[in-house]
């Protein structure tokens, strides 16, 4: 039993540090002058061909029922946009802030289940819903007093906000007991459609030059793409979504280590203290009330002992 707790832990921190390498491989691209669309339209290529693979052999098939098409398109459109606001807001503020941003969708998908499904919005949830608000702010300012930049703030919380859409739909939708493999694939191919337009069928995609940007490319796909997906699904399987949900806070550290570390960003003390906030407020939303409830008891149990 603890081998297999362990798995999961581990399959947890791998999911979650790897989706925050977004930035290590688009910010690159980026400096050579490759564009959102065409970094966006490489990486849900490569991420569809090797989905395509892993649905062949595991066995799930590719078949769909007529009533599926639809939600899987729109959900494919929520899923690219998510991608394509927060590619777009690396163009005006640091990727690892963006990345920290972006981790308030757990709490936009409890104000969207209150609103529009009557789910009760308990004390833990407004909590959480302040401190979120409250990180957000002290995030806002950056170094001298200067502040975000607003398009770059609107970018990413329109990123959040749509992928909180795409969580919702899936779980509300006739997609909900949909194999992880083969929902993400088709999502990622039905999403593909929003660059083909915006690149006007492959006219203005900017061609990959180098050895280097080919790598890139790829390692979006491989790593916060695919294996971010199987090991979060694995995660899921071995521990429960709570845990799951909480080792998710790496994500936004991790891309902040890349940020600091690689590129050079700088981050304030009220920087730091509006991360702590946004990570403290999606551990709230995860853990939820009945998470308190079990860990007090294990920590009673423990001191029994």
């Amino acid at each position: 039993m603890e081998n297999v707790k362990m798995k999961g832990y581990a399959y947890g921190v791998i999911a979650s540090v790897s989706y925050g390498l977004n930035p290590l491989f688009a910010l690159p691209l980026y400096a050579a002058g490759i564009g959102v669309d065409s970094v966006l339209f490489y990486r849900y290529g490569f991420a569809a061909v090797l989905l395509a693979l892993m649905v062949k052999f595991s066995g799930q098939g590719f078949g769909l029922k007529r009533k599926e098409l639809l939600p899987l398109m729109v959900m494919g459109l929520l899923f690219s946009f998510s991608s394509l606001f927060l590619f777009e807001s690396f163009n005006y503020m640091d990727a690892g802030v963006a990345s920290t941003i972006l981790f308030t969708y757990p709490v936009i998908v409890a104000v969207i289940m209150a609103v529009f499904f009557k789910e009760r919005l308990s004390v833990v949830k407004l909590a959480s819903i302040a401190t979120a608000f409250v990180g957000i702010t002290m995030l806002y300012e950056g170094e001298g007093g200067a502040t975000l930049d607003l398009t770059g703030v609107c970018y990413v919380l329109a990123s959040s906000l749509v992928y909180a859409l795409y969580i919702v739909g899936v779980n509300r939708s006739v997609l909900k007991d949909m194999p992880g493999l083969k929902l993400t694939f088709y999502a990622i191919l039905f999403g593909m459609a929003v660059y083909v337009v915006r690149l006007r069928g492959g006219m203005d995609l900017q061609p990959l030059t180098e050895g280097w940007q080919w790598m890139d490319a790829a390692g979006l796909a491989l790593l916060p793409t695919l294996l971010s997906m199987v090991a979060i699904a694995k995660a899921i399987h071995y521990i429960g979504p709570t845990p799951t949900a909480i080792l998710g806070a790496l994500e936004p550290l991790t891309a902040l280590g890349v940020g600091v570390l690689v590129f050079h960003e700088k981050l304030t003390g009220g920087n730091m203290v509006g991360i702590a906030l946004v990570l403290a407020a999606v551990t709230l939303i995860a853990v939820g009330p009945a998470g308190w409830a079990r860990l007090k008891a294990a920590r009673h149990r423990h001191l029994m002992e």
